[in-house]
């Protein structure tokens, strides 16, 4: 209680905070920078919105927020290199574990670790999501465990579903249900990109941090919860009446 209470305190203080920088300053038009990647990311959103929605409803989280937390790895997202890289490093994964290959999957950029955290917390949850994991205990030995967890990843919908418990425990262990939801976009996503078991204060701390691209290379950094903010208030902004979509 007293930890949690704690927790109040400190979202209510990163709150205002984070008003007044939202306020009062201006973000990069990521649209722009990421051009033709931004498009194809909008274009998956386009191709999948509607069993994301159903998801989203069914489980009782809202679509915009959890699609806000991930759309910078939909940028960054390369189908290519994604096969590339499950080709090479998934038998390694499944035979030895995180500490030997520990590779992002799919267009949300899960990784094994990150899923493996996700069924060890889910259980803790008071809510139906929580029983859409298999245990680690139900598997006949480490190795066939390891293998359903990229089996899931290389899933969409069961990316999916890893997203919806991950928004329910930060809001569970965090305390987050009350904030207001440009909080909870900033924060959230600066979780799902950090990890999900630093403290809130490194958590809400590494949100202005920058070191989000989508090339191979040098180039400039920017913050990716920068980034799902202004997804998300571009959103809303199509979402009211008048506007075109």
């Amino acid at each position: 209680m007293i930890k949690r209470y704690y927790y109040g305190l400190l979202l209510n203080l990163a709150v205002i905070v984070l008003s007044e920088s939202t306020t009062f300053s201006q973000n990069p038009d990521y649209k722009s920078i990421f051009s033709r990647d931004w498009d194809k990311a909008e274009t998956f959103l386009t191709e999948n919105e509607n069993w994301m929605k159903h998801l989203s409803d069914k489980y009782d989280v809202s679509f915009p927020v959890a699609v806000a937390v991930i759309f910078p790895e939909l940028v960054r997202y390369s189908a290519l290199l994604d096969k590339i890289e499950i080709t090479l490093l998934k038998t390694l994964y499944i035979n030895l574990g995180d500490d030997y290959a520990d590779f992002s999957i799919g267009p949300f950029q899960m990784k094994p670790s990150f899923a493996e955290t996700i069924q060890e917390k889910a259980g803790s949850l008071k809510d139906k999501i929580g029983n859409q994991f298999r245990l680690r205990s139900q598997a006949e030995n480490d190795r066939e465990y390891r293998a359903s967890i990229v089996k899931d990843l290389e899933d969409p919908g069961s990316q999916f579903l890893y997203l919806i418990c991950f928004l329910k425990i930060c809001d569970s262990t965090f305390n987050l249900e009350k904030a207001d939801d440009n909080f909870r976009v900033k924060f959230l996503s600066s979780a799902y990109n950090c990890g999900l078991n630093k403290s809130f204060e490194k958590i809400n701390e590494m949100s202005g941090k920058k070191f989000f691209n989508t090339k191979l290379y040098a180039t400039e950094n920017y913050s990716y919860s920068d980034i799902s903010l202004y997804w998300y208030a571009g959103y809303k902004n199509k979402q009211k009446p008048g506007i075109d979509r």
